[in-house]
Order: C-alpha cells, then structure tokens, then sequence
C-alpha cells in the first residue's frame, strides 16, 4: 500500500489493494477462510493508495485545490466509515458466534505470504497480457462484490420488501465426509427475502460490469472493508502488533525498496479501492480525474481497532476509550500521509504513518491508565 501520483486515462478507474477479497457468507468457517483470502488481496495485492493530482502523459491538467479538497476530505470520511460500523459489526458478530480467529503463527507469517503474492502478481503482469488477466479478475470480484454488498444490505432490502411476499427460510449444505468427520464446506443459511436482497444488488454489480463507474466501485469497496473488519478476527493485542509490525516493513521494502508494487497496481484492475474524482464540482458525475485509497489500509487498522473495541467492551465501561482514541489516531495517520505525499511529491507507504499511530495510540493509553497488563492478555 502506498501513496503515490498517477492519474488513470479518462474513463478507467484503475487501482487496486491487493491479492485476493473474500467470498461473503454468514457461515463460519467457509466465511472466515474467504474473508481470510480476501485480506492476503487486499495487502498482497500493491495498490497506490492515495494518488494525487499531476500533469500525465494523456495532457490532463492538475485539479484545483478546492477539487483535490473535497476528493480527500470525502476519501478520509469513507476510510473512517468502515472501520467504525465494521467495528461495531464484529461485536454482534463475536457475540453470536465463534469465528476463527488470526494466531500469531498466523501474523507472522502473513507478511511472506502476502509478498509471495505480490511478487507471483507481479511476475505473471509481465508475461501475460494485463487486459486478458484482468478480465478474468473482474468477473471473479464482480460476484465477490455482489456477495459483499448482499451481506451488507439485505437487513435492510428485507424491511422494504413488501409484505405479500412471503418469508421463506432455506439451509443450504454441502459437506465433504460423514459423521464426527465431516467437513461443512457450505453451510448458508437465507431466506426469500435474501434473494430479493441478491437480485438488487445484482443490478448494481451488473452497472459496475458495463460501465466501471465509480459510485458502483466505491459501493463494492466499502462492501468489502465492511465486510472485513467485521469478520475477520484477532486473538488477542499481541497478536495485531505483529500483524501490523510485519505489514510495516512489508509496505516500505516494497514501495521504497523496488517497482513490483507500482508496477502491479498501474496493471490490476478491481474493485479493492475507493476511487474519488476531483474534477467533480466542474464535471459532475461524469468526472474522471480520480484521487484514490487502496482498501488494505482500512481493512488493516481496521480489524486491529475493531478488537480494541471489544477490548473496551470486555473492560464494561461507560466509556470506549481505546476505540474512540485509536479511531482519531487512525484519522491522524491519514492526513500525515497525504501531507508527506504532497510536500515531497513521492510515493508513501501509508502503513508507515498509520501503524505507528494505531499502535503508538491504545499502547500508551494503557500505560497512563494502567491497563497494560489487561490489554496484552
């Protein structure tokens, strides 16, 4: 994940995060493991998280500060959005289940994996042709994303479907094996009203197959980080340091360090970003001079300060001290990155300034409030 200038050619919304997003179910192991490959996407997969404004080879002139103004004030709000609903979401959700959850085995190796990916992206951009690659990636994401949208949305598709059409309730199951053996490889749980749920968010992943348009996009993406923060899962605090320490030499070498991330995120195309232009106020919704962030840099803090609110939740508070601060330390973090993007006209590796702060943050709050001990167990 990095910041970096580049302007994608009118008309194309390119960006990405990285390697694989998840297939959205509500069953639990065959959800987690997606939402599993969806994160080693999202990290793996380089992406240019911010891009600025700049002169590119296609003549198109720098946007007007008002424009780059609102394209990152509107792009920082949706990085919070996510994070905080998603957070809120993995409450309920470790309330009444138990999901998997990510060792620190699991932490440590994630990084190497995540780079295996990156670099294997990387190697098979330069030996196939990028369009016939990501035509396939599109396909893949466009069913993903309908399944993440569908997640999200059917509560409330649900609550306007009127009430001649009945409710019906379905278990759909496929296992592999018999008895104490047996694998659920599906095991979904739907009803009537959740296929009207599918079928609407249908058009709108039929909208983003045509036309690629960035409001279908970012509904995707905020599809995808809500869905990720709220069912991926930390063990513990030590755990997210590692997770995050890893990620943060990851990100450096590979923006810093060589062309493999770069290179990658000019060539994937998918919807793992929220995509803002900034020729909006001018051009409306036909703009397409884009300011954009990677989704690995929601998703990552993400999952960490979703734990920090159960932890609040655990400690039976009025208040939510760890997650509200870390909250702000994460919106801090944010602005740090585009600020140094901005003053040294360079790429930046965002996890550079947000894992500091998002570790920095509830670390030392605990040491003032004497919590630490509690935190780290």
């Amino acid at each position: 994940m990095c910041v970096d200038f580049y302007n994608p050619k009118p008309k194309s919304t390119r960006h990405f995060s990285v390697e694989s997003l998840y297939e959205i179910r509500e069953t639990n192991h065959f959800q987690i493991q997606n939402m599993a490959d969806l994160l080693n996407v999202v990290v793996a997969q380089a992406n240019e998280n911010l891009t600025g404004n700049a002169t590119n080879s296609t003549g198109k002139p720098p946007s007007t500060p008002e424009g780059m103004a609102v394209a990152y004030g509107s792009l920082v709000i949706m990085a919070i959005l996510p994070i905080f609903f998603g957070s809120y979401r993995s409450v309920n959700y470790h309330k009444e289940q138990k999901p998997e959850k990510m060792t620190k085995k699991d932490a440590a190796m994630f990084p190497i994996m995540a780079s295996g990916a990156l670099f294997l992206l990387y190697i098979v951009f330069k030996l196939f042709s990028k369009e016939y690659i990501n035509l396939l990636l599109t396909g893949y994401f466009f069913f993903l994303g309908v399944l993440a949208l569908t997640h999200l949305l059917s509560p409330v598709v649900s609550k306007l479907v009127p009430a001649a059409i009945p409710n019906i309730s379905y278990h759909a199951i496929f296992k592999q094996g018999e008895g104490d053996a047996a694998q659920y490889l599906i095991n979904y749980r739907f009803s009537s009203y959740d296929v009207v749920s599918l079928s609407a968010c249908s058009i709108v992943g039929a909208w983003y197959l045509l036309q690629k348009h960035w409001v279908a996009n970012n509904l995707f993406g905020l599809a995808f980080a809500i869905n990720a923060v709220e069912l991926l899962h930390l063990n513990n605090v030590v755990t997210g340091c590692i997770l995050l320490s890893g990620l943060f030499f990851y990100d450096i070498f590979w923006v810093f360090g060589t062309d493999v991330m770069v290179t990658v995120a000019k060539s994937f195309e998918a919807p793992i970003k929220l995509v803002f232009p900034q020729d909006l106020l001018s051009n409306g919704l036909s703009a397409n001079n884009f300011a954009m962030l990677g989704l690995g840099d929601i998703v990552i803090p993400g999952i960490f300060i979703a734990l920090l609110l159960r932890f609040d939740h655990s400690l039976k508070r009025k208040t939510k001290t760890y997650f509200h601060a870390t909250c702000l330390a994460y919106f801090v973090g944010l602005m740090a990155t585009i600020l140094v993007m901005h003053i040294f006209k360079h790429a930046q590796p965002a996890l550079l300034y947000l894992v500091p702060a998002c570790l920095g943050t509830p670390i030392s709050l605990a040491l003032v409030k004497g919590d630490l001990k509690t935190l780290f167990k």
